[in-house]
């Protein structure tokens, strides 16, 4: 299941809009680029579809996009890719806003300690609350 109504936090659509737009792209052009017909990328970029969850499609993106592998911003691209297949029934809104500080914990990458503390409080909330 997609996430349509997402308010708390950047998404995929956002995100990719805003980084085309900067690049001086027009959707048909970028299109053109990246090989996606122009509709089905439109739907996505207006969160009516899920983006790609391919690695080497979200690539491609980053590439024509001029985003540096293992930036800060290609891994924002990835996380919020990722973040699109999650489905809301699952997961909280407080959580869900949290996981890109998991994501990057998880490759690695030390979080400050009050995100850490931030993630683990959250997490402890919802899992008292079902109890």
């Amino acid at each position: 299941m997609y996430h349509t109504n997402r308010t708390i936090m950047k998404t995929f659509a956002d995100f990719i809009r805003e980084k085309r737009i900067a690049a001086g792209l027009t959707l048909r052009e970028f299109c053109r680029l990246t090989g996606f017909d122009a509709s089905n990328w439109s739907k996505i970029e207006r969160n009516l579809l899920p983006p790609p969850q391919s690695r080497s499609v979200l690539e491609s993106i980053a590439s024509v996009l001029s985003i540096v592998p293992d930036s800060q911003v290609y891994k924002e691209l990835m996380d919020l890719a990722a973040l699109s297949s999650v489905p809301e029934d699952l997961i909280e809104p407080e959580i869900l806003e949290q996981l890109p500080v998991f994501f990057r914990t998880v490759r690695g990458e030390k979080p400050t300690e009050e995100e850490l503390k931030t993630l683990i409080n959250k997490i402890r909330s919802a899992w008292t609350r079902e109890k």
